[in-house]
């Protein structure tokens, strides 16, 4: 697996493994058996994972750390604490549930505001900046799928890293298009900042089309890593195969048959519209008419994030 420097020794592999599929919000898989997975990537080379606080996955990296005696593992993690209180016990969280002293990677989690994210969560941000004096996290940052914010994050000194979202299909990017986000990017790569990118298969809706995604995410001029979402020893594999220019396509038609998913909302659903609050894309609506909830397949990126809001429990990922 490819290393990248990421600067001050940091060398962070070209694939970064996105921990969200496997945690209550998607798979719900056990700590046992995600854990299994993960090592499986970490014995294929990858040494960058990527969690968060809402995701529930500590326990599955925990699992997979606990067991690891090779290289030091990467670890990110972000929150959506809007105040330094709640985003000093995110952190506090992440290093006891992980059994870390210092996290490597905390960013704020803000996938649907834009560039006013950093006055509005000053006070997280700047909780951030003082554990990383007090070297509880490595490196600070924000995650996001606003053009805007990424441009923004450019001009911010204490900002050391951007996860932006940016597929092929331009799905999921807010305050623009793929292009605006492409020249985000690129200002934020030339102010210093490290990136690394999320939904290059667009939540799954892309898998059809891989190759041509995945190549076109790693082309985008700084980009240092690719994160991707995986459940099972069979995806690690393909990815591995990938980032090592040797795709395995029998491997990929059964992954991409098992990897499918979508979002059902059952009978259950009393059009409250607590959902809608939550997705970062503004792939919800309310039906009026027949009073529930509608899903723009053109819109969701299969993120979940709206699952565990609906105080129904209407929606499924399946």
């Amino acid at each position: 697996m490819k290393k990248i420097d990421w600067g001050n020794g940091w060398q962070l592999s070209h694939l970064c493994f996105g921990v969200l599929p496997m945690g209550p919000l998607q798979k719900d898989m056990k700590t046992e058996r995600g854990g299994e997975v993960l090592l499986e990537a970490l014995r294929g080379g990858i040494n960058f994972l990527d969690t968060a606080q809402n995701y529930r996955t500590y326990p599955h990296i925990r699992y997979a750390l606990d067991r690891w005696d090779g290289e030091h593992i990467y670890v990110a993690s972000k929150s959506t604490a809007t105040s330094y209180d709640e985003m000093e016990e995110a952190v506090q969280e992440a290093r006891d549930e992980l059994n870390r002293d210092c996290i490597d990677i905390f960013l704020l989690h803000a996938a649907r505001v834009g560039r006013e994210v950093f006055r509005e969560r000053a006070g997280a941000l700047q909780c951030l900046r003082d554990c990383q004096e007090q070297g509880t996290v490595g490196r600070t940052g924000i995650s996001t799928h606003s053009a805007e914010a990424v441009k923004q994050a450019a001009q911010e000194d204490h900002v050391d890293v951007v996860f932006p979202i940016i597929n092929i299909a331009g799905l999921g990017i807010l305050d623009g298009d793929r292009q605006d986000m492409e020249e985000s990017i690129a200002s934020a790569s030339r102010a210093g900042k490290n990136l690394y990118a999320m939904k290059a298969f667009g939540g799954g809706n892309l898998l059809s089309e891989r190759e041509e995604a995945l190549e076109y995410v790693l082309s985008v001029p700084g980009i240092d890593s690719v994160c991707i979402g995986m459940v099972s020893a069979d995806e690690v594999k393909v990815n591995l195969s990938l980032f090592a220019g040797e795709p395995d396509e029998q491997l990929m038609g059964r992954t991409e048959q098992t990897s499918s998913k979508r979002i059902m909302i059952s009978p259950f659903c009393t059009a409250c519209g607590t959902c809608i609050e939550y997705c970062p894309n503004d792939a919800l609506h309310l039906d009026t008419e027949e009073e529930i909830c509608r899903v723009d397949g053109e819109r969701c990126i299969l993120c979940g994030y709206c699952a565990p809001e609906c105080p129904q429990f209407a929606i499924r990922m399946i």
